[in-house]
């Protein structure tokens, strides 16, 4: 198959009077949909713009090749446009680039290793050659560049007497195709212009290709690690030289890096079979804070299964007990006897679904530490979040205990993790005691340093910090119907089912047993953060015209906004845990707006009943419900709006 047949006349425009990288990619998209590529133009732009904020795909003179992976491409295709006037300010790795040749690709989810995927990888690395690219540019007519389109140039030949030096390189991409080839071509090109000897692996949408062998591996003098994402099976390269650098980065730095790996490399990869890497101040390490932004995002992506499982069970552990009348009482251990055994199925749903919750943090620790440590973190991570969840208070028999909660479990993540790593890196032994390593010394020596550091600073900072928000609580709890509103509000919403949340729930639901003041703030406040920002995950695209959360939050979303209705705050946790300081404030000012309004205008809930088969006994349910959709509202408009703003200031200051 040729190049020309993964595109048609009817997808190449010509001297094209759009102005804006948006009004590219729209008509190109519906150019695709038009023909029967995608499925679905707008899924498929999503797929496109989140690509977009991984990394530039403006190249330089003047090409850039959007492309979107996305399960509503049908069959992998690609459209072009040749534009009239060039783009200025489409994100480029050659910040001069004006954008006048845009190649858009549709790539599928799946379909590794079909001839589709192959022409498209094929067309990414023809791209590097001066000829094909020349031709395509200069291209007049539709005919012509469906022609220019059939050119097939001859592999790069060595352009200068071999040095004897021989490297190897992996390349990946988040989408697998563009970038991948474009910059394994770059690599082989320069390094055949200084007579260095280069294979290059790539990992991509059609799976690995160009493997390295052993051999190779063994022979080489340095390793290029050219990725967005994650190398596979780096502990092959263990004791080579090596650079990391972001895939775009040979498409402009090709020539520096071959010559950097062999002269001042980033360090040595180390490790047995853990692929750790030790820097050896060669350059370009990566930050401690992406490090810690890494890891944080990997724990959310973890933990996210868990928080979804553990929802699931308890909505319908409570659904089903709400069609039976008992609902707010299905908890209670005496059915776990009843005669009629879907009663007992539904009270140890809801049991299950706790317990489930449980290990939240646990297995957020564990993947913050893996993260930076590799395996050698992951015990010591989760151990630490079991500290955060509050397990020894079980454990060590102290019920008054108050654990230290999503503070805690990243700051003891972390910490594993870093620790982790500063062992396995410095810890030197002979080759015959190297099983100890991974297995005795790593292991024991984080989880003492994660004792010492929960006992002496996490419990008492943090579960300290809880603690005096409870009193806090019981203190006020005599005040003004709006102040004790507020107060109830803001430290409901504050961790999303958390200690603080319990502390208020303590206060609120004494008070209402005793006839003091009603639950309405504190059944308001449950559900409308996690309703709120799942709202907002589902609507930014219509209130700001585009994406501010990204795929892996819009599912996330969906999710917070079922369990919301269900009143399980915790579907809202991941979003606090990336952002706390935006979630937090905002869902704290929702749930206070929320209360309010409904406490002012007269609603009245005496029940613990705050998910939606509760609300039938509201007194003057109309006021409930405005209050209800107020505050989420307000957390949904807040979040699109504040997290706009900071996309466009980081756009600002990029195209600065």
């Amino acid at each position: 198959m040729e190049l020309s047949t993964m595109t048609r006349e009817n997808l190449i425009f010509l001297d094209e009077e759009w102005d804006s990288k948006e009004l590219v990619l729209k008509h190109l998209a519906k150019a695709l949909a038009d023909d029967g590529i995608i499925a679905d133009q707008a899924a498929y732009l999503d797929a496109v713009y989140e690509r977009e904020k991984i990394s530039a795909t403006g190249l330089e003179n003047g090409l850039a090749i959007p492309h979107g992976k996305s399960a509503t491409v049908k069959e992998a295709g690609f459209a072009i446009a040749k534009l009239k006037k060039p783009v200025a300010n489409w994100e480029s790795i050659d910040p001069e680039n004006q954008v006048d040749l845009v190649i858009l690709l549709a790539i599928p989810e799946s379909e590794a290793g079909s001839t589709h995927l192959q022409l498209l990888a094929e067309l990414s690395t023809r791209l590097m050659n001066e000829t094909f690219f020349a031709q395509l540019k200069q291209a007049e007519t539709k005919q012509e560049v469906m022609a220019a389109l059939t050119y097939k140039p001859e592999k790069t030949q060595q352009e200068k007497s071999s040095t004897g030096k021989k490297i190897v390189g992996i390349t990946a991409c988040a989408a697998g195709i563009a970038h991948t080839y474009m910059a394994a071509e770059a690599l082989e090109q320069a390094a055949a212009k200084q007579g260095i000897s280069m294979r290059v692996e790539k990992q991509g949408a059609n799976g690995i290709e160009d493997r390295l062998t052993q051999q190779e591996i063994e022979e080489a003098d340095g390793v290029i690690f050219a990725t967005d994402i994650a190398a596979k099976n780096k502990e092959r390269f263990v004791g080579k030289p090596y650079i990391e650098r972001r895939v775009a980065d040979p498409l402009k730095h090709a020539d520096d890096m071959v010559q950097r790996v062999l002269t001042q490399p980033d360090g040595i990869v180390q490790g047995d079979k853990d692929a750790v890497v030790e820097d050896s101040g060669g350059g370009n390490k990566t930050s401690v804070f992406r490090q810690i932004y890494q890891g944080v995002l990997t724990g959310i992506s973890y933990m996210i299964p868990v928080i979804v499982s553990a929802g699931l069970m308890i909505g319908v552990g409570q659904i089903g007990a709400a069609a039976l009348g008992l609902a707010d009482v299905i908890s209670d251990p005496k059915f776990a006897s009843d005669p009629n055994q879907l009663i007992v199925i539904f009270h140890y749903l809801v049991l299950y679904g706790n317990m489930i919750m449980k290990f939240m943090y646990p297995v957020f620790s564990a993947f913050v530490a893996y993260s930076i440590a590799d395996r050698p973190g992951l015990a010591p991570g989760f151990i630490g979040g079991a500290f955060a969840a509050g397990f020894h208070f079980i454990l060590w028999n102290e019920p008054d205990g108050v654990p230290s909660g999503f503070m805690g479990a990243l700051i003891l993540g972390l910490v594993a993790g870093f620790v982790a790593k500063f062992l396995n890196d410095k810890i030197k032994l002979h080759k015959n005691l190297q099983a100890m390593k991974p297995m005795f010394l790593i292991p024991g020596i984080t989880v003492l340093v994660i004792f010492f550091l929960n006992f002496y600073i996490v419990d008492p900072v943090f579960g300290g910090l809880n603690k005096l928000l409870q009193d806090w609580v019981m203190a006020n709890q005599d005040s003004s119907a709006i102040i004790l509103s507020t107060i109830i509000a803001c430290l409901t919403a504050f961790d999303l089912g958390g200690p603080v949340n319990k502390a208020a729930g303590t206060v609120a639901i004494g008070l209402a047993a005793d006839h003091i003041f009603p639950l309405t703030p504190r059944v308001l406040s449950i559900v409308i953060p996690p309703i709120g920002i799942g709202l907002a995950t589902m609507i930014d695209k219509f209130v700001v015209r585009r994406r501010v959360f990204d795929a892996e939050q819009r599912t996330i979303g969906t999710t917070s906004l079922i369990l919301g209705f269900l009143a399980i705050g915790e579907g809202a946790i991941p979003f606090m845990l990336k952002n706390p300081i935006i979630t937090i404030t905002i869902n704290m000012m929702g749930a206070v707006l929320g209360s309010l309004i409904a406490v002012t205008l007269g609603a009245v809930q005496w029940y613990p009943l705050p998910a939606f088969w509760g609300w039938p006994l509201v007194e003057n349910l109309p006021a409930y419900l405005l209050g209800m959709l107020c505050g989420i509202l307000f957390i949904a408009f807040a979040n699109i709006f504040v997290r706009y703003a900071l996309i466009k200031r980081k756009e600002r200051k990029n195209q600065a």
